[in-house]
């Protein structure tokens, strides 16, 4: 019972406070965690302003300390969601998350449905990735039972690799896949297109229509499928844009991703290049009790653990300038 009427007390306390209902950060704060499945069978994972007593959880390859299930703190605050790399999980970016939540913001990510690490049956079906990153804001603002704590006018998306590639399209990009089989006659042994060719479409129709206004604020690391980008195909994305490359980069090599991006956007991104970092080492740094070597490997002689301290810093403080309060 005395657990109770602290928990109580800390919520009254940190729901009273005007900064912490604009989306700031109360030192001592704790980060909520939920797992969720939607309506359609998608795995979704929230992070958020909590209180209470955080523990160890597992997901799969990491391991962090929050409050399950924890109550949501605050008023009226900005939501971030997040959309893997291809064969990722929700949990691919979980360490930038948390950072997120502490930093006050609610975070969503997803389980892509046919791109993740369980199943590829869908994995060059780049169209369906931005409708299904759509999705997941239509369910935190009208399924998910705390939606009456998300600001709607302050919303951001962080993506990375397949990811980077979602975000774009879903906030108006346009990609140009008759650029396809020139890069893929000169570069065959690419990723991407070794990814084609182990998952054929049976052809590339054009792209649909689609744009998510209520997307205000862009993160992009390592975007795959950069080059399709052209600037006629980005001239829509008028929101602030941060832009990353591993400047080691061997799954998607300058200068043909994010490079391409940082040249087609019709506004300079804010652009960060990190040496010595490969592509995996946007991912969050495996903590967890089983490894994946491919994945979990660092560069020679790169730290992911530090450069993830400076990495998480500069995406919390870009979403926290960009989607301010008027």
């Amino acid at each position: 019972m005395r657990k109770f009427w602290a928990v109580l007390a800390v919520i009254f306390v940190f729901l009273a406070n005007p900064a912490f209902a604009a989306g700031t950060p109360i030192a001592g704060s704790s980060v909520g965690f939920q797992r969720l499945t939607g309506a359609d069978g998608t795995e979704i994972g929230i992070w958020y302003p909590s209180a209470g007593e955080e523990r160890d959880i597992v997901l799969g390859l990491y391991r962090q300390q929050v409050v399950p299930g924890g109550p949501v703190i605050g008023q009226a605050l900005p939501l971030v969601v997040m959309s893997h790399g291809n064969g990722g999980s929700f949990a691919s970016h979980a360490d930038t998350a948390k950072v997120l939540a502490k930093a006050g913001f609610i975070v969503a990510a997803l389980t892509h449905p046919g791109d993740n690490w369980k199943d590829q049956s869908k994995a060059t079906a780049m169209a369906d990735r931005p409708v299904a990153l759509s999705r997941l804001i239509d369910f935190m603002l009208g399924e998910w039972t705390s939606d009456a704590a998300i600001d709607p006018d302050r919303i951001g998306a962080f993506g990375f690799s397949s990811g980077g590639f979602t975000v774009l399209a879903a906030a108006g990009g346009v990609p140009d896949f008759t650029l396809l089989p020139r890069h893929c006659a000169a570069h065959p042994e690419s990723y991407d297109c070794r990814l084609l060719k182990e998952h054929p479409r049976d052809s590339m129709p054009s792209w649909p229509a689609m744009h998510d206004p209520r997307i205000k604020a862009l993160v992009v690391a390592a975007p795959a499928l950069g080059f399709t980008f052209t600037g006629s195909g980005l001239k829509d994305i008028r929101i602030p844009v941060q832009l990353w490359r591993a400047d080691d980069d061997h799954i998607l090599p300058a200068p043909d991703y994010a490079d391409a991006v940082r040249a087609a956007l019709p506004t300079a991104p804010q652009f960060h290049s990190v040496p010595g970092a490969d592509h995996f080492d946007f991912l969050a740094p495996c903590n967890g009790p089983v490894s994946v070597p491919a994945i979990c490997a660092e560069a020679s002689g790169f730290d992911r653990v530090g450069f993830h301290r400076q990495f998480n810093s500069a995406v919390a403080a870009f979403f926290t300038e960009t989607l301010a309060r008027p």
